[in-house]
């Protein structure tokens, strides 16, 4: 690393960009790896057949509507249902086409760190689902989740679909299961994948797709700090690379140098210095089993009200009420 001017880190993309890779082990936050080019990419993951998760969700969204849809329904008054991360609405759309049809009193909200995703899911749902009243917001989770306390004169369904959980580790995702919690009141509820945990050669291979749609998803983070950070990263000089812990039930991702390089971003007024096959960990996903969710609910002060797999088994979405003192 060779930085003689203290950058101005007047952005968060900046600002953790240069964290990131002036620690050791160096990291980036997967959260970088979505911009319009990044959200087209994670839609062609989702649609790859080694990618499970998308089509268990699906399954259980499909084959347990009804349920759940009960499940939402407030008393009389109608709920807010606000979902994070919400991102292209495919799963979505098969709560909110029942919800509409049925003259649910609702109102969707969903938020998702991508102005792109919202824009485009907005004008997918006015035409497609037309009835739904949808009110977008761009945000990161945990700036959202103040917002999200403020919407306290009728009950609230926060949904996180995708295993999005999975991108934190114990520690952080009991903080984030928290402070879903305190933004809830009696009644209110959480729905939330989790993947569970399974063979593990069905887990890389979700990962580590062999058509390199993963990888070059996974490398978007360095195109964005080239183009935006005005950067030069060698990006075909940087191996994708995925591993999985069955015992931790942890996948992660990685981004490994191939050869020694130094690599300006200029924007950061930053060189920063590579080994051969030294890595930036970009990602986790974590995988989960019943008592790992209970334990992480416990401690963030929630019950598991009950829960819905797929055929497969591979896959479970929670429905969590917050524990009242």
């Amino acid at each position: 690393m060779n930085n003689t001017t203290k950058p101005t880190l007047d952005t968060a993309f900046k600002k953790d960009v240069f964290e990131g890779l002036t620690q050791f082990p160096k990291y980036l936050y997967s959260k970088y790896f979505y911009d319009e080019k990044g959200d087209k990419l994670f839609q062609d993951i989702m649609n790859m057949p080694e990618y499970y998760l998308t089509d268990c969700e699906f399954d259980i969204l499909s084959l347990h509507t009804e349920a759940i849809a009960e499940f939402f329904r407030g008393s009389g008054h109608g709920f807010d249902l606000i979902e994070l991360g919400a991102g292209d609405g495919k799963k979505t759309k098969i709560l909110l086409k029942y919800l509409g049809e049925n003259d649910f009193n609702f109102v969707y909200r969903p938020i998702d760190i991508s102005q792109n995703a919202i824009d485009s899911l907005t004008k997918t749902l006015s035409n497609e689902l037309p009835k739904v009243d949808v009110r977008g917001e761009k945000g990161e989770y945990f700036e959202v989740l103040e917002r999200v306390q403020e919407y306290n004169t009728r009950k609230k369904v926060i949904m996180v679909l995708g295993s999005n959980i999975g991108n934190l580790l114990h520690k952080r995702a009991i903080e984030f299961l928290a402070k879903l919690k305190d933004s809830m009141r009696e009644g209110d509820l959480l729905f939330m994948g989790f993947d569970q945990k399974k063979d593990p050669e069905t887990i890389l291979n979700a990962y580590n797709d062999p058509h390199g749609i993963t990888a070059t998803f996974n490398k978007n983070i360095l195109h964005r700090i080239n183009r935006e950070l005005d950067g030069n990263f060698p990006v075909d000089d940087f191996r994708h690379w995925e591993s999985y812990n069955p015992e931790s039930g942890t996948a992660k991702s990685f981004l490994v140098a191939e050869k020694p390089m130094e690599v300006t971003i200029a924007a950061l007024n930053l060189t920063v210095k590579f080994d051969a096959w030294e890595t930036i960990h970009t990602e986790i996903s974590q995988k989960y089993d019943d008592q790992v969710v209970e334990w992480l609910a416990g401690e963030a002060g929630l019950d598991i009200e009950t829960s819905y797999t797929d055929p497969k088994g591979y896959y479970k979405n929670y429905v969590f009420k917050r524990i009242n003192a």
